[in-house]
């Protein structure tokens, strides 16, 4: 079977935008890497669950934003619709809800989470309907104010979260039909932990797992859907207790029975693996891979979960694993892939 999947860049060095190539899981292979749209810094993308659209954090002279692109289902071919751009630095992280209504983006550098509307007819990316600016700080130098760095729909579609790396705060919003945020309820993290990314769990709806970047953890949370609360129930390292090189923690993904956990470990260079209790949702610690290259920001399980792509930023480079359903661990297939400055990785 083969596989279309778009890579998220920056355009730093001598990245063009967003590329796209062909997965092979007969031959367990990437190939036909190549710029699918020129763009400035399209370090986060989204595909909507119909697979119509895509959309990609954008950068443009003085001004950051949004892009909007159709997708040509067959031949993955991307077509320009619309941007919505801003004076000022560009969001890092992009989302949609379920339906496609809205479109979400944090700013790391404003400190804001913002929505916007979506035409469902065509995709296009409407102009701005809320912004919240985040106001906090922490004990690590590097959270001098806050940095919203992610947010998503809870899976039952009732509540936007939004984790505020800087502030060490987990914020929940109502969504309004026009696309209005208001914050319902908030969750205080460990101070200067750093929290970045977070997923929940597939079959467990009330848990939720955490990555924080300056602690190196995964956080497990209790999530209540009646008030859209969260409560922290375990927390647990993603590198060696031995390792004191500078380490901060990137992604987290779960494998869509529930049944492992994996974390991204920037300067340690490695995966995390966990196995997650089907009853608890707790993780415990099986391993940690090697990435094969200097920065891992990202990395994403292809549409069988039988492999697993890992995004070197620094390195450019990406690592194609196998990944054994049963046990969780990942055995390198492929390891020097160019992606230059490859930031996140979505399939088509």
């Amino acid at each position: 079977m083969k596989y279309i999947g778009y890579i998220g860049t920056y355009t730093k060095k001598e990245s063009k935008g967003v590329y796209s190539f062909t997965l092979d899981t007969e031959e367990a292979k990437i190939s036909d890497i190549k710029v699918a749209a020129e763009i400035g810094n399209p370090t986060y993308l989204n595909i909507t669950d119909d697979k119509n659209y895509l959309y990609a954090i954008a950068t443009e002279g003085d001004k950051g934003g949004l892009a909007a692109y159709s997708i040509d289902q067959s031949t993955g071919k991307l077509t320009f619709l619309n941007k919505q751009m801003a004076k000022g630095p560009n969001p890092c992280h992009v989302n949609t809800d379920e339906m496609h209504r809205f479109l979400f983006s944090t700013n790391y550098h404003k400190g804001t989470v913002e929505s916007h509307l979506l035409d469902q007819e065509n995709g296009t990316i409407s102009p701005l309907a809320s912004s919240i600016q985040h106001n906090g700080s922490g004990p690590d130098p590097r959270q001098e104010k806050s940095h919203v760095h992610y947010s998503s729909m809870t899976p039952d579609e009732t509540y936007l979260v939004a984790i505020d790396l800087g502030g060490d705060l987990l914020a929940t919003y109502a969504v309004s039909e026009d696309g209005v945020l208001t914050e319902v309820n908030r969750l205080e993290l460990p101070a200067g932990s750093g929290p970045r990314h977070l997923v929940f769990h597939p079959k467990l709806e009330n848990i939720v797992y955490l990555v924080t970047e300056f602690s190196s953890e995964v956080i497990v949370l209790n999530y209540q859907k009646e008030d859209g609360s969260f409560t922290i129930n375990q927390a647990i390292r993603t590198i060696p207790e031995d390792f004191t090189d500078n380490n901060q923690g990137s992604a987290i993904h779960v494998t869509s029975d529930g049944k492992f956990v994996y974390s991204g470990n920037r300067g340690h260079n490695s995966l995390a693996i966990f196995k997650a209790n089907e009853e608890t949702g707790e993780l415990s610690f099986v391993e940690n891979v090697s990435t094969e290259g200097d920065w891992p920001r990202d990395f994403v399980l292809d549409p069988t979960e039988k492999f697993l792509i890992a995004t070197n930023q620094e390195s450019s480079n990406l690592t194609l694993f196998a990944r054994d359903v049963e046990t969780g661990k990942l055995t390198v297939i492929e390891k020097d892939i160019p992606a230059p400055e490859a930031v996140c990785i979505k399939f088509l």
